[in-house]
């Protein structure tokens, strides 16, 4: 194989796939990218058997082959070339020579046959929708997915497609985030999956503010297609908890805030926070919320912010970050808050989206 291309291109296509490759791994070759050429192109792929992804770039293919070259190494090799225009060659017994004018380095690699196969995606049921939606839906459920692994099934979002409906569902036993949104074209049967948090972490990182996003539903897996790009995903087994159950009937009781300066207010109170003395205290009154912390040993807060409000006067705590994860990825001017009783959840709802967050006991 002899492939010429520019270092910056080369650059982009690392950093692409090599994301999800973990640096322990009991496989060697899982460390390392497959180079494979086709057409004018070069394919680079990595995978951690959970999730793979492949990326295309341009090339001058003065020889076509395949190689796999290790990948942190390799990547930190090409960020360091002086030079624009970047030459790799394979030699025999998988050794990589990469060159430039005036500076070469020699790599080894593995042949491509010990590189495992991604899962082919034929005849299978595709699903188009628009990039720049599916990264806000993301940004407005990711953050409630659950860390903790022995719920695995809660490690992930639940993507539900109805017809030509897409629902997306987060929650780590705490909050709860749902959003929904028409798709471009639809299925004709339910189509429920739960896709893992690093999947959707990395798809995150690759959606445009533009454009069409494919997404091919498998057996067990999916597979995202955008921009050159490919992400392939095994996907959660098990049964998702049925969130419609907890979701309360709307409340009279909201709270009309600036979202921004809740935002900000809440950020402050947290300052004060210690593992042992999570919540921040809400007290809320006629035309202003009162947000304070108070943590023994450490200090305290107050802070008044305008509201409008017409329901009973009342005092709830909940945990900062639960309440700033929300916050800061609304984009609407101002929020309401639901709340009927010190000992209910909260809930945000704005269009096509509803935030439930559980309260806590203040020390």
């Amino acid at each position: 194989m002899k492939i010429k291309m520019e270092k910056d291109v080369l650059l982009g296509g690392i950093q692409t796939v090599q994301n999800i490759i973990t640096a322990k791994s009991a496989l060697p070759i899982l460390s390392n990218i497959l180079i494979e050429t086709f057409q004018e192109k070069i394919r680079l792929t990595a995978t951690d058997l959970d999730i793979g992804i492949s990326c295309v770039i341009p090339v001058d293919i003065q020889e076509a082959g395949a190689i796999t070259v290790p990948a942190k190494r390799f990547g930190d090799i090409i960020r360091e070339l002086p030079s624009d225009q970047v030459v790799v060659t394979t030699k025999k017994n998988n050794l990589v020579n990469i060159e430039t004018e005036s500076c070469q380095f020699k790599v080894m690699g593995l042949p491509k046959e010990e590189f495992p196969k991604l899962p082919e995606f034929k005849d299978k049921e595709v699903v188009k929708i628009e990039q720049e939606g599916l990264k806000r839906m993301l940004g407005l459920t990711s953050f409630a997915v659950s860390v903790d692994e022995t719920r695995y099934i809660l490690n992930g979002i639940l993507f539900k497609l109805n017809k030509n409906n897409l629902t997306l569902v987060a929650t780590d036993g705490k909050r709860l985030a749902i959003t929904d949104k028409k798709l471009l074209n639809g299925v004709d049967k339910e189509v429920s999956m739960i896709v893992p948090i690093k999947t959707i972490h990395e798809l995150n990182r690759n959606l445009q503010d533009d454009g069409e996003l494919t997404v091919i539903l498998g057996n067990n897996q999916v597979c995202f297609e955008l921009s050159g790009i490919t992400i392939i995903s095994r996907l959660i087994e098990g049964e998702f908890p049925d969130f419609k159950q907890v979701i309360p009937p709307v409340s009279e009781n909201k709270i009309k805030i600036d979202r921004h300066l809740f935002l900000l207010a809440v950020k402050r109170a947290a300052l004060l926070a210690t593992p042992d003395y999570q919540a921040v205290k809400l007290e809320v009154f006629k035309n202003k919320l009162v947000v304070s912390k108070s943590t023994p040993d450490v200090g305290e807060s107050r802070e008044e912010v305008a509201i409008e409000y017409s329901g009973k006067e009342m005092v709830i705590g909940f945990n900062p970050v639960y309440l700033a994860d929300v916050l800061k990825n609304l984009t609407t001017d101002s929020v309401e808050f639901e709340i009927t009783d010190s000992e209910k959840p909260g809930v945000i709802r704005s269009s096509n989206y509803i935030y439930i967050v559980l309260p806590m006991r203040l020390n």
